[in-house]
C-alpha cells in the first residue's frame, strides 16, 4: 500500500513539473510578444515624431526613418512567432502529459530548437537592423 502512496505523491510531482515548465513557456511567448508589441507602438512613434517635425518649422533636420516599415513587420512577426510558441507549449505539455502518465517519457526538442532559431534570428535581424539604421552616426 505504502509503494502506491508513494508513486502517486511521485506522480503528482513530476505533473507539477511539467506544468510549470508549460508555464515557462508560455511567459517566454508573452515576453516575444509583448516586445513584438513594443516594436511596432515604436516604429509608430518615430513616424508620427517625424511628421511633427516636418509640419512644425524644423525641416533642416533630418529624422531617421525605418526603411519600408520593416520595423512594423519585424513586430508583427514577433508577436506571430509568440502565439504560435504558446500554442506549440500547449501541445507540448498535453505530450508530455500523457507521456508521464504512461510512464514512457521521451524529450521533445522542436520547442527548444524553435525558440533558440527565433532568438537567433532576432538577433540577426537586430544587427543586420542596427548597423543600417546607425552607420550615419557611426562616422
Amino acid at each position: 500500500m505504502e509503494d502506491k502512496t508513494t508513486s502517486r505523491v511521485l506522480n503528482r510531482r513530476v505533473h507539477m513539473a511539467n506544468e510549470r515548465t508549460f508555464l515557462a513557456w508560455i511567459r517566454t511567448s508573452i515576453g516575444i510578444m509583448a516586445f513584438g508589441f513594443v516594436v511596432v507602438k515604436f516604429a509608430l512613434f518615430i513616424k508620427q515624431i517625424g511628421a511633427l517635425l516636418a509640419t512644425s518649422g524644423f525641416p533642416e533636420m533630418h529624422v531617421v526613418q525605418p526603411p519600408h516599415g520593416s520595423s512594423s513587420f519585424f513586430g508583427i512577426a514577433l508577436v506571430g512567432l509568440g502565439a504560435l510558441m504558446g500554442v506549440l507549449a500547449f501541445i507540448r505539455y498535453k505530450k508530455v502529459e500523457k507521456q508521464i502518465d504512461e510512464d514512457m517519457y521521451q524529450p521533445s526538442l522542436i520547442l527548444d530548437i524553435l525558440l533558440t532559431l527565433s532568438v537567433l534570428a532576432v538577433g540577426i535581424f537586430l544587427v543586420i537592423y542596427l548597423i543600417h539604421n546607425t552607420s550615419g552616426f557611426l562616422t
